[in-house]
C-alpha cells in the first residue's frame, strides 16, 4: 500500500512511499532515506515519530502517457458546502487577483456565510458584482475592521502588506489567518510560504502565510514529486509569461496595444511584418508587448538577473525546505536554480521549459510515473495526438499542465526536459491562496 506522511519541514514534505510485495523488485519505490527499510520497520518509525499516515488504494502501473482532462472542472474543484460559515475578508477585490479569489470561493462553496465576504478597499464604496453573493459592496480599510475574522486575504501591494499583515494577524479570531498575495513577507523566517500540495503542514498555527510567485507555484507543482523521486541538483527555467502577471491593467494594455497595431492605416506594423516607427504606448510594460517578446520582469539586480528571476530561486528553495539565499551554511543539498522570466504576448497562463539535473537516473517513463497522480497536475504528454500545454487548454483550469517530457542530453541519464503551463491567476495566485485557507482550517 502507499503511506502518504508528513516530515520534518526543513526535510521533504508529503513524501509518497510505496510499499508494494505483490510488484516485481525492480518496480517498487522505495523512500530515499532507506533504500532496503522493511515495511515493518517504516511503520514503526513514522508512528513512533508521530507522523500523520493515511492509507490509500493499492497502486498501480498506469500507461506511460495519459491524455488531460480538458474540462474546466477537476479533482481540485471540489465543494466545500456544510462547513459552518467562517468570516471571510479580502482586501484588494476590485483588482485581477480579488476577482480571481471571489470566483474560486464561489466556485469551491467556502463557507462565507450567506452575505459572502466582506471586501475592503482604501476609501471603500465601491460595487463587486458576484454570481453567488450578488453585489457587493467595499468597505474601507482598517486593522480594526478585520477583528475577529477567521480569514483575510490580501491582494494589495507588498508596501501594504508589509504595514499591515502582521498587525491583522494579530486582531484575527483564534486560528484566524491571513494570506498574502505580495512579496513582501515571502522570505520572512516568521512567515511560511506555501504550496499546499508541498508544504502546506507549515500552515497549522501561521498567523500569516505567503502566497508565492507565480511562476514559482506553477514550475513547482511538477518539481515537487521529481524532487521527492529523484532529487535535484540544477534547475534552469526558461518562462513564458502573460499579460495579466501585471494584473488588468497589463492585459488592458495588450488588448489596446493589439488593437491599435491592426486597425487600417496603423503606423505600427507594415504589410511585411516589419515594425514601423510610430509604437503603441506602453505603461506597464518596458516596452510596447503587443507582437513582440520581453526578457525583462520587474527590477534587474547587480548579478544581471531580474527580481522577477530570483524570486524563482529563492522561492524554490524556501519552498522546498531550505534557506530561501545562498549562504555559507548551505550544506550543498540545496538545488541550484536558474530562471529567465519573458514577457509575452498572451492574456492569460504561464509557460515555462524546465530543464532538471537530478542526484539519481531519470528516464521519461520514470518521470512519468512519478508525476501521475500527483494533486493539481495533469499530464499533456502525447506527441503522437499533438497534446501538450498550452495556455489555451490551461486557461482557466486548476491544474497545472505537464509535457514534451524527454531526456536532456546534456546531463544524460541524470537530465530531464519538460514543459509546464498554468493559469497563473489561479495556480500562481487565487486558486493557491484559497488552498491555504482550506488547509488552515482543515476544510479540505
Amino acid at each position: 500500500k502507499q503511506i502518504e506522511f508528513l516530515s520534518s519541514p526543513r526535510a521533504v514534505v508529503g513524501t509518497r512511499v510505496s510499499i508494494e510485495s505483490s510488484r516485481p523488485k525492480s518496480s517498487t519505490r522505495l523512500p530515499a532515506f532507506s533504500p532496503r527499510m522493511k515495511p515493518s520497520t517504516l511503520l514503526t518509525a513514522v508512528l513512533g515519530a508521530s507522523l500523520c499516515a493515511a492509507f490509500v488504494a493499492p497502486g498501480r502501473r498506469l500507461p506511460a502517457r495519459r491524455a488531460p482532462t480538458r474540462s474546466k472542472m477537476s479533482n481540485l474543484q471540489m465543494t466545500l458546502e456544510g462547513h459552518a460559515p467562517l468570516k471571510v475578508a479580502i482586501v484588494g477585490a476590485t483588482g485581477a487577483v480579488g476577482q480571481e479569489i471571489i470566483g474560486v470561493l464561489e466556485k469551491r462553496g467556502f463557507p462565507c456565510g450567506d452575505a459572502g465576504p466582506s471586501l475592503f478597499g482604501s476609501k471603500g464604496g465601491k460595487t463587486v458584482s458576484t454570481s453567488k453573493w450578488g453585489d457587493l459592496t467595499t468597505e474601507a480599510f482598517s486593522v480594526e475592521a478585520t477583528r475577529g475574522f477567521d480569514i483575510v486575504f490580501l491582494a494589495a501591494s507588498g508596501d501594504f502588506a508589509t504595514e499591515y499583515a502582521k498587525k491583522i494577524g494579530e486582531v484575527l479570531a483564534e486560528g484566524g489567518v491571513v494570506v498574502d498575495n505580495s512579496s513582501a513577507l515571502r522570505y520572512d523566517a516568521d512567515v511560511p510560504l506555501v504550496v499546499p500540495e508541498v508544504n502546506g503542514q507549515l500552515c497549522k498555527g501561521a498567523k500569516v502565510v505567503a502566497n508565492p510567485n507565480c511562476t514559482t507555484a506553477i514550475a513547482l507543482m511538477a518539481l515537487f514529486p521529481l524532487f521527492l523521486a529523484f532529487g535535484l541538483k540544477k534547475v534552469i527555467v526558461s518562462t513564458y509569461q502573460a499579460a495579466s502577471g501585471a494584473g488588468a491593467a497589463g492585459m488592458a494594455e495588450l488588448k489596446s496595444g493589439i488593437a491599435a497595431s491592426v486597425a487600417e492605416g496603423a503606423p505600427y506594423l507594415e504589410a511585411d511584418g516589419r515594425f514601423g516607427d510610430e509604437k503603441p504606448a506602453n505603461k506597464e510594460f518596458a516596452h510596447p508587448l503587443a507582437f513582440n517578446v520581453i526578457p525583462h520582469i520587474d527590477k534587474f539586480q547587480a548579478n544581471g538577473y531580474t527580481k522577477e528571476e530570483m524570486k524563482v530561486t529563492w522561492e524554490c528553495r524556501k519552498i522546498l525546505g531550505f534557506e530561501p539565499f545562498e549562504s555559507a551554511a548551505d550544506t550543498g543539498k540545496e538545488p541550484k536554480v536558474s530562471c529567465t522570466a519573458v514577457r509575452i504576448p498572451t492574456l492569460r497562463a504561464h509557460s515555462e521549459a524546465i530543464t532538471i539535473e537530478t542526484e539519481k537516473p531519470v528516464t521519461p517513463e520514470a518521470a512519468r510515473e512519478a508525476l501521475t497522480g500527483f494533486p493539481g497536475l495533469t499530464i499533456a504528454d502525447d506527441v503522437d495526438a499533438n497534446l501538450y500545454p498550452m495556455p489555451i487548454t490551461s486557461t482557466g483550469n486548476y491544474d497545472v499542465e505537464v509535457g514534451r517530457i524527454r531526456r536532456n542530453e546534456v546531463f544524460g541519464d541524470c537530465g530531464l526536459d519538460f514543459f509546464v503551463c498554468g493559469d497563473q491567476l489561479l495556480r500562481g495566485a487565487a486558486l493557491n491562496a484559497v488552498l491555504i485557507a482550506e488547509k488552515t482550517k482543515q476544510l479540505a
